[in-house]
């Protein structure tokens, strides 16, 4: 759905009111605007029924600031929906659109309109009927949005809306961003509809709950599909939601099927309290299984510098308590506390024709995302704002991103920086140069930051032998030959390990050097007269710990792979190239097949690739977390291999696993030494994460000080 600027913008229309012109000058964040969404009338048609699903976003200087539920299949909606939004000034005006929802298409434009905020009378509530247009049809007759608004300033603001106001001293601490988590496993499906010849399915699971999305794995050749797949959705309403489910067939090569949809209704479950649901699916046969929890939570939050968590003793002392290595069984999901202070950036992209840019910053922990407000027409922002994110991974990595704020179209990218958490110095201010987008090479500008981390190293551990959180957006892969090049190569040069290690082996067979074959010789025989499983893991523990002790002394000598860095700006350079085509059309229908096989090739070299890298990075430290995390788990294997005969090992391995069900019929299943290893950061990773060192000669310290006028 296009961002294009609503029909008659530059006209003023759909204005209302008296002009307010001699709005006094503003400090940001100045004037309140509360609006409740009553209805819709007459709205257009998108949907074949005759229908539409219509909700509505609100927007403001170019960033959405509101969105509604949708209403399902309806043309006279009614919302009935209230938000606060706190503005800078009103002459920037509010900014409606109305989409149709379909869920895994693009949602279709319905209309838009605009509401000049300067016309507005203060601490008055007034009733608005907005008519809809679209720019391109001019003559449609869209349908009308009926408003109710108020706007005042921030001080004389009264606590009209209960449930989304907030409180004048909240105004000035911490607004919470999200009230809730809800947790939903994925149980299983019975008695689906079959799509193919066969009389079966290939079915998969799409949720939706807002903007948020979650698609599960797909079950091949069932009709009775088992998932056991958990994942968590943020609750931005009090009131609940609703999460749209649909099922799926898929099918290669062409359009996949659709098998049915159902929905569930947040406000009418409990909170604290975990529901198990039967849902039967409409417009198609069968049922799905779900577990459901609702549990409130104040995890993520943004605030002034003023506000801040750590800096307050009494509060930094309830965090430290909250995360001490004696409270390690207490809430195992809350691994721990991050505190990032996002204070300013230093010579940035010019992206605007006056060659400036209008800088915001968008702060990433996982599923968790914090925008700063814009600072306009600057190269070098001060934000001094505050983050807070509760951390469930400590293997997680913050991405903090710079964009340049455009009105009429979407943000232009300036600059990003990966930061693994591990590898945060608590406290130090630090200045990061910015890297493209692909994280594989520098572009204009530093920001600096200051991070904390605290969390329970007990917790963290137990946490990275479960499986990993999945984003609930992803960008979609697409056919590269670079990337299936650079995937290849990967790949080959961990095989070549392998094969460079049997070459050695046979070398001493064939007695190329003597020495080397009689000490080869005489280690196989006393191995093999003295082997003790145990002295696997011992062998490895060794292996960890002599590439410590290299590290230590500094011989190590692993030498910085440019090989991988060379590959990944190939890539960028064509992915610059597949930007401007993908401004046409897609592929032909009938390449679409073969477009699926390469992209299924591409990503399996990836994941070979990545688990042998994973695998060396172990060995290497590149984690040190990790790789002690390594040495306990072996030294335990050992001493439990070497006191325990591996019969009864076996024997309790395998009535864990016969019993795990009968125990616990909906646990997960997992495997924990994958999960581990899905920590360890694969070589092109390392090089995402890597820090750029800063040019002095370009330092906008150093020019202030040649500079000082």
């Amino acid at each position: 759905t296009g961002e294009t600027l609503p029909f008659g913008y530059n006209k003023r229309t759909n204005t209302i009111g008296t002009s307010n012109a001699d709005f006094p000058l503003a400090d940001p964040g100045m004037y309140q605007l509360d609006i409740t969404l009553k209805r819709g009338q007459n709205l257009a048609a998108r949907d074949r029924g005759g229908s539409s699903d219509p909700y509505v976003k609100f927007k403001i200087g170019g960033k959405e600031v509101f969105r509604s539920k949708t209403i399902h299949k309806n043309l006279n909606p009614v919302w009935e929906e209230k938000t606060c939004i706190l503005i800078d000034h009103p002459r920037e005006p509010l900014y409606i659109k109305v989409f149709d929802y379909d869920f895994g298409l693009q949602d279709d434009f319905i209309g838009s309109a605009f509401l000049d905020l300067t016309s507005l009378e203060l601490n008055r509530s007034t009733d608005i009927n907005l008519t809809l247009k679209d720019p391109h049809y001019p003559d449609h007759d869209l349908g009308t949005i009926l408003l109710s608004v108020l706007l005042a300033p921030k001080e004389e603001q009264r606590e009209v809306f209960q449930p989304q106001s907030l409180r004048l001293s909240d105004m000035h601490r911490k607004s919470q961003l999200w009230r809730g988590i809800v947790s939903i496993t994925l149980i299983e499906g019975c008695e689906l509809k079959a799509m193919d010849a066969n009389g079966l399915s290939d079915p998969y699971v799409k949720f939706r709950l807002g903007h948020q999305k979650y698609k599960s794995k797909i079950v091949p050749k069932t009709l009775n599909p088992q998932w056991r797949e958990q994942f968590d959705f943020h609750l931005y309403e009090e009131r609940g939601g609703i999460i749209d489910i649909t099922v799926w067939d898929k099918d290669a090569g062409k359009r996949d099927d659709f098998i049915g949809r159902c929905q569930v209704d947040l406000s009418t479950l409990s909170r604290e309290q975990t529901h198990k649901l039967e849902l039967q699916l409409v417009e198609g046969e069968g049922w799905l299984v779900l577990l459901v929890t609702l549990t409130a939570s104040a995890a993520v939050s943004i605030s002034d510098l003023s506000v801040n968590s750590l800096e307050d003793q009494k509060e930094r002392e309830e965090i430290l308590k909250r995360y001490n290595t004696m409270r390690m069984f207490h809430n195992m999901k809350d691994v721990g506390f991050l505190q990032v202070k996002v204070i300013r950036a230093e010579a940035l992209m010019a992206a605007d024709v006056t060659g400036k840019s209008d800088p915001f910053c968008v702060v990433e922990l996982n599923n968790d995302r914090l925008l700063t407000h814009t600072v306009y027409k600057n190269l070098n922002p001060e934000w001094n704002k505050v983050f807070t994110f509760n951390i469930k991974d400590i293997h997680s990595v913050l991405e903090v991103t710079v964009y340049d704020e455009d009105r009429d179209r979407s943000a232009d990218f300036l600059g990003k920086v990966a930061i693994p958490l591990l590898s945060i110095q608590n406290g130090e201010q630090k200045a990061y140069v910015l890297k493209n987008k692909q994280l594989t090479g520098p572009t204009k500008g530093v920001i600096y930051l200051e991070i904390d981390v605290i969390f329970n190293a007990v917790k963290a551990s137990i946490r990275t032998l479960m499986p990993k959180e999945q984003k609930y957006i992803e960008e979609e892969n697409r056919l590269s030959k670079q990337l299936l090049l650079r995937n290849f190569i990967r790949m080959k040069r961990c095989v070549m390990v392998l094969i460079n290690a049997a070459y050695y082996v046979n070398s001493c067979f064939d007695w190329d050097s003597p020495q080397r074959s009689l000490a080869a010789f005489v280690l196989f025989l006393f191995v093999v007269w003295n082997f003790e499983l145990y002295m696997i893991p011992l062998a490895l523990l060794l292996l960890l710990a002599w590439n410590y002790f290299l590290i230590l002394s500094g011989k190590d000598n692993t030498q910085h792979d440019t090989v991988v860095e060379d590959m990944l700006e190939d890539e960028e350079e064509e992915d610059d190239r597949d930007d401007k085509d993908s401004e046409k059309k897609g592929f032909m229908n009938k390449l679409y097949a073969i477009q699926e096989v390469c992209v299924s090739v591409q990503n399996v070299l990836d994941e070979v690739a990545s688990f042998g890298e994973r695998i060396k990075n172990t060995f290497n430290w590149t984690v040190p977390f990790l790789s002690w995390l390594a040495i306990v788990a072996l030294c335990v294997f050992t001493v439990i291999l070497y006191f325990i005969p591996l019969r009864y090992i076996v024997l309790v391995w395998g009535i864990n696993k016969f019993t795990k069900k009968l125990r616990s019929p909906y646990a997960i299943d997992n495997n924990e030494l994958l999960d581990f290893l899905s920590r360890v950061p694969s070589d092109v990773q390392v090089v995402h994460y890597q820090e750029l060192k800063q040019d002095p000669s370009h330092s906008p310290n150093k020019r202030k000080r040649n500079n000082p006028g």
